[in-house]
């Protein structure tokens, strides 16, 4: 066995073995491992900041579905409130209406008056129905639309956590492929987190009922 010393500093710069030459540079500023950690530690910084944000909005997001779902319920008691008013007035007039057929003059009169009176309730309980199921409809519509969003959240988070599963084990390998297949995995779940955050119509419906 030859060695090699380096005449500045007096170090082994490469030895003979067995007919093979192992170099040891001594300031070794080009080590594969190195780098691919200083990638690992710059991608987690970015996905972690990245789910912080999408994380308050994913919260924002449930807050609002939360109230969306109480003004629907609520608004859905309120129509039927109104269906109950409908069907007492309907019920009274039909009374009346028979009533009419066996009574003349004033009596007559007077239970046609308010025979009249209940064809207009009905009406207005018709309109205001309509209206009011018109409106819970609306918050129903607008549930869908956060709930939409909040699945793109909780997919990318999931995905973006897997990612940082395969960094942390990148960091301890140095292996280049799975720093490569971490990207992917995190690339794919940050673009589920933009598509929530800025409303793309993103959601991978096969994968989400999977989940689900």
């Amino acid at each position: 066995m030859r060695q090699e010393r380096s005449r500045a500093t007096g170090f082994p710069i490469a030895e003979e073995r067995r007919g093979w030459f192992y170099v040891s540079m001594e300031p070794n500023d080009n080590n594969s491992g190195e780098r691919i950690n200083n990638y690992v530690a710059v991608t987690v910084a970015i996905l972690a900041a990245f789910m912080a944000v999408t994380k308050v909005k994913d919260d924002n997001i449930c807050q609002a579905m939360v109230k969306e779902k109480s003004d629907e319920v609520n608004t859905w008691s309120y129509y039927q409130s109104k269906s109950v008013k409908q069907n007492l007035a309907e019920l009274g007039r039909a009374q009346l209406a028979g009533l009419v057929l066996t009574t003349s003059g004033d009596a007559r009169q007077q239970i046609e008056a308010q025979v009249t009176r209940y064809d207009k309730e009905i009406s207005r309980y018709d309109a205001e129905k309509a209206d009011i199921k018109s409106k819970a409809e609306g918050h129903a519509k607008q549930y869908d639309q956060l709930n939409f969003r909040d699945d793109q959240f909780d997919l990318s988070d999931a995905t973006l956590s897997i990612s940082l599963a395969m960094l942390a084990v990148t960091a301890l390998t140095s292996k280049r492929w799975l720093l490569m297949a971490s990207w992917i995995v995190g690339g794919f779940g940050a673009l589920l987190g933009m598509a929530g955050l800025v409303g793309l119509n993103l959601h991978p419906d096969w994968l989400i009922k999977l989940l689900s």
